[in-house]
């Protein structure tokens, strides 16, 4: 897994010792539920969180290089929202952010590295983000980071016991993608 790097941020593989900065932000109500999963009830279990992001790859740490800390997450996930585009090479782009680090433009700075990752390293040839549809602050990172709208589903979150969602599905091509 690659270290990327912005300005003010680090994108890198995540280690067990960033625990105490996952469960700050991962026991938040405002942080899981409107990413489609349960809020951590101890840092033992964002601890078996990191493991998992660690044999998985591709969830990247963000971390703010001012004050070395992790202050949330993205990754390039194995998704393919429209089975119509399937023969396309893609991925999704998930992402959280520490709520107190809110405002601050972090998370499209993240993004846009990882566009720029996905579309020049990886050869990809589509990249999506969703959010649903009571996440208006992702919706807004989705915007300014050159998403167009594509549809959007009904889904249930197997996560937090089958809550149903509206999840709304941008995409950006490389062929659109601006270097």
């Amino acid at each position: 897994m690659e270290t990327l790097t912005t300005n003010r941020l680090i994108l890198r593989q995540w280690k067990e010792n960033d625990s105490a900065d996952l469960y700050e932000y991962a026991k938040s109500e405002l942080v899981g539920p409107s990413a489609g999963w349960p809020t951590h009830k101890n840092e033992e279990e964002s601890k078996e969180i990191i493991r998992m992001f660690i044999e998985n790859k591709g969830i990247y740490a963000i971390v703010l290089k001012l004050e070395n800390k992790v202050i949330g997450s993205i990754g390039l996930h194995n998704r393919k929202p429209d089975d119509s585009l399937s023969d396309l090479e893609q991925k999704e782009i998930g992402y959280v952010l520490n709520p107190k680090y809110w405002g601050n433009g972090f998370i499209p700075e993240a993004v846009e590295c990882l566009i720029k990752y996905g579309f020049d390293e990886l050869n990809l040839d589509l990249i999506w983000c969703g959010h649903f549809d009571f996440n208006s602050k992702s919706k807004r990172v989705i915007g300014k980071c050159g998403f167009k709208y594509m549809f959007q589903r009904t889904e249930r979150l197997k996560l937090l016991d089958n809550k149903e969602v509206i999840t709304l599905y941008y995409n950006i091509l490389k062929s659109d993608y601006i270097n």
